[in-house]
């Protein structure tokens, strides 16, 4: 299957979509970068906007941005979409300079 083309640049067209299994471990396509991270919350750009994930020892056990996925373990409490987009440049981004 060909993909939608815009001036020579090919461009991948990606769905946003949540899976959660018992609170511990949550998986989401879609992620177009990280904006922050620590043990307690972490702040993803994704297809659908802002989503911010709170929780306990979380922790991102898999992030491929070429792909738009992560994967995320520890204790979830809570899902929270915005129309704030995060700082311009992620961390690793900036890390990677």
């Amino acid at each position: 299957m060909d993909r939608p083309q815009l001036e020579g640049q090919t461009i991948r067209l990606r769905s946003h979509s949540i899976h959660i299994e018992n609170r511990e471990l949550i998986s989401i396509t879609g992620v177009k970068d990280v904006g922050s991270f620590n043990e307690s919350e972490v702040i993803l750009l994704t297809d659908g906007g802002g989503l911010t994930i709170e929780g306990t020892d979380l922790h991102i056990t898999k992030l491929d941005l070429d792909d738009g996925q992560i994967i995320i373990e520890g204790q979830l409490s809570a899902l929270e979409y915005d129309d704030i987009q995060p700082v311009k440049g992620s961390l690793f981004s900036r890390m990677f300079r």
